[in-house]
């Protein structure tokens, strides 16, 4: 299993801003592509996505930038996952029909297993990371 960079930059930015929430700061995509170290239009596309889910919002103009939309104790990372991933499903098996599935001896392992990553993402939010 990998988490790809789109998944792993955008948990980054969303530290970031969640860093920052208490002051109701604004920041420029500029300056967080900057400090984390992320090609500007590759997190261009990633924030996008984030404000197209109401996860982070954005105010225009020369003092324009991007904040957190919630608490950062409200944003579980499973949303901010589901929205830069799509549903976390391990094995095809899992979502589609299986031919093999009542002799499938692995099914329960790959349920589990899956079961049990969601649960830990359903468990940790913004504001655990920062702890």
């Amino acid at each position: 299993m990998k988490i790809s960079t789109k998944s792993q930059y955008g948990l980054r930015a969303m530290v970031y801003l969640a860093k920052v929430f208490k002051k109701k700061k604004i920041f420029p995509l500029r300056e967080i592509a900057q400090k984390e170290g992320i090609s500007f239009d590759y997190l261009e596309k990633i924030i996008s996505k984030l404000e197209k889910a109401h996860l982070v919002k954005s105010k225009k103009g020369v003092q324009g930038g991007y904040f957190l939309a919630k608490k950062p104790e409200r944003i579980k990372i499973s949303q901010i996952m589901m929205v830069l991933e799509g549903e976390t499903v391990l094995v095809k098996c899992l979502k589609h029909f299986c031919p093999k599935e009542k002799k499938c001896l692995t099914k329960n392992f790959w349920k589990k297993l899956n079961k049990a990553i969601n649960s830990v993402l359903n468990s940790i939010t913004l504001s655990d990371l920062m702890k």
